[in-house]
């Protein structure tokens, strides 16, 4: 049985792009990568999900839901028609309870979606905050991954070295989601739900190779049982 996995794209002057490393980490996992087109009505969109097992949404440019503060100068806002795409699929696969992993944007979309909040510029709100652009400057840091987290479990390890790709983080974590992970300045890096179907992360995986290759096995195997779920009527 093919695992397919939904794979959200950019959007940028009316073409929908994504990086291959996306496509290469789920399929290396043992998924069937489908690219999400952006939809416009509901009822495709809906069939669309049915059609997937889980889901991948992939990072972007900024945030605008849940936001505190003002955006800076050197983050744009992401396109609007990318902004309702993902919403109305993360919602869909949300309310059918299918497995998902929010990339960087991803994250926060999802932690923002539940009523959480997001930082507009993490490093110029919270005194101490180091960069964790690689617009200004930084290249990697360490990540500690709290103790009872799905997280820890899957990747084995307590702290792990990771890319830095974000200017906004998230502030406040809503519910049902815990932080799964921090930066040593505190910035959280992780967040997962309570039985850890759906996972995000502030760092890129998929540019990490065989090293975060448990996240995607992870994910697929979650799909793996919705799909036999459905093909026994359970």
């Amino acid at each position: 049985m093919s695992i397919r996995i939904g794979i959200t794209t950019s959007y940028n002057e009316g073409e929908q792009r994504l990086t291959h490393a996306y496509v290469t980490a789920v399929e290396r996992a043992g998924g069937l990568p489908l690219i999400v087109p952006m939809l416009e009505d509901p009822k495709n969109v809906d069939e669309f999900v049915h059609l997937l097992d889980g889901l991948v949404i992939t990072g972007g440019p900024a945030i605008t839901d849940g936001l505190i503060g003002k955006l800076p100068d050197d983050i744009q806002e992401t396109d609007a028609v990318r902004v309702e795409s993902d919403r109305t699929v993360l919602a869909a696969f949300m309310r059918k309870r299918k497995p998902i992993l929010g990339i960087c944007y991803g994250m926060q979309l999802i932690n923002a979606t539940v009523g959480g909040t997001i930082y507009a510029d993490v490093q110029a709100q919270i005194p101490g905050t180091l960069s964790h652009s690689e617009k200004r400057g930084a290249d990697s840091h360490s990540i500690l991954l709290e103790e009872t987290s799905y997280l820890r479990r899957l990747l084995k390890n307590s702290s792990l070295e990771v890319n830095t790709r974000h200017i906004q983080a998230v502030a406040e974590v809503g519910p049902p989601f815990r932080i799964a992970a921090r930066a040593p300045d505190g910035v959280i890096e992780a967040i997962e739900n309570e039985d850890g179907t759906i996972l995000g992360v502030q760092f890129h995986p998929e540019r990490m190779g065989e090293e975060m290759l448990p996240l995607f096995q992870h994910l697929i195997a979650n799909a793996r049982k919705v799909a036999e779920d459905s093909a026994y009527g359970t």
